[in-house]
């Protein structure tokens, strides 16, 4: 059973319904007893990291997440607001994060009109199953002002230019990341999830 985590800042509705399309069990919850029973869990996300960090906290969902995740190591995918909490902190609020990943959650800097919204490319790093059958130059669809920045750059399976470079993709192990939303980048966003179903 994959389950997507409901921490109250998700983009829940359109997530299910694109892993439901893939004729797998999947469920929405806010229960740590359904996260110890995942087989894969999903943590999307949607607002501000503060907000997201004490929904976490106030739900009591990051003891039974590091116990699944960091302990029994089975696969995570964390999307836009998701994938930044695995980072150790961020300045939208200078907030400590889960530190799953060793990264930092920054805001834009560049010249161009933040957030990034629309479609972009992605420029993978590495080889991972998450991008298996995913064309060089294929777009998809983003909507942030923050993004991550790792210590560690093996953790980076992809980046992406919006005035410069940033990393859009991220996977330590068993813990993926990306920053573009997969539920809203059509067949090639169906293809991420599909991957993510199979790690």
């Amino acid at each position: 059973m994959i389950i997507i985590v409901d921490y109250g800042m998700g983009n829940l509705r359109s997530v299910h319904h694109k892993v439901s399309k893939l004729g797998v069990g999947v469920k929405v919850s806010s229960d740590p007893k359904d996260i110890l029973e995942a087989d894969k869990l999903i943590l999307p996300g949607v607002g501000s990291f503060a907000a997201g960090m004490k929904n976490l906290k106030e739900l009591g969902l990051i003891e039974a997440l590091e116990k699944r995740v960091l302990e029994d190591k089975i696969p995570i995918l964390g999307i836009c607001l998701g994938m930044q909490l695995f980072t150790n902190m961020s300045e939208e609020g200078n907030v400590k994060g889960l530190a799953w990943i060793d990264a930092k959650t920054i805001r834009f800097t560049c010249d161009l009109k933040v957030p990034h919204v629309g479609w972009n490319d992605l420029r993978i790093s590495r080889k991972s199953t998450l991008f298996k059958g995913v064309p060089k130059g294929t777009h998809f669809y983003f909507t942030h002002s923050y993004h991550v920045v790792c210590n560690d750059k093996k953790d980076v399976l992809a980046t992406t230019e919006y005035g410069y470079d940033f990393s859009s993709a991220l996977q330590k192990e068993n813990i993926y990341g990306t920053q573009f939303h997969p539920e809203k980048s059509h067949k090639k966003g169906m293809r991420i999830m599909e991957n993510f179903i199979k790690c």
